[in-house]
């Protein structure tokens, strides 16, 4: 006796098989003819009436009243003409000499800046208070130009010379 060369399984894989080309034939036939009966662009269209409510008709001309753009409020603000400065002061919060990075703490923003070996003038360690531009990176603001900053120098009085009589 021959045995049946195909299991009950393959018969049912095979049947899903059709059944699933089947049902996608069919939604390929739907789209075709959804696509011949598609709305128009000017059914698409949908319009905002003076109450702010969105109708299909467009509309009505008359009731239409003049808008001053000067009145209009745009959420940007404008940038002011003023230059910031370039030059900031700051103190080095951490710096790592091996590694060849650090941060630095601005004084204006108390913004942490981060500050590459690459970018200094003079050595610097932590605690360090520093000058810097800043630069902006895709990562974020970083520091170069950084220099040590020169503490003034204290005003002295000059001393009255004192005559020993």
């Amino acid at each position: 006796m021959g045995a049946s060369n195909e299991t009950f399984s393959k018969r049912e894989k095979e049947k899903q098989r059709q059944k699933k080309q089947k049902d996608k034939q069919e939604k390929r036939e739907e789209r075709k003819a959804a696509g011949a009966r598609a709305q128009s662009f000017d059914q698409m269209l949908a319009y905002v009436d003076e109450n702010g409510n969105i109708s299909t008709t467009p509309p009505d001309p008359r009731k239409m009243r003049p808008v001053d753009q000067d009145n209009i409020q745009v959420s940007v603000a404008k940038q002011s003409d003023l230059p910031q400065e370039t030059v900031r002061q700051g103190i080095v919060s951490f710096f790592n000499s091996a590694k060849g990075y650090g941060f630095i703490r601005d004084l204006q923003t108390q913004q942490s800046i981060f500050v590459h070996i690459n970018g200094l003038v003079d050595p610097v360690g932590e605690n360090d208070k520093v000058t810097f531009e800043l630069e902006s990176t895709p990562k974020g603001p970083s520091a170069v130009q950084v220099k040590k900053a020169v503490a003034p120098k204290p005003v002295t009085q000059p001393q009255a010379e004192t005559s020993v009589q």
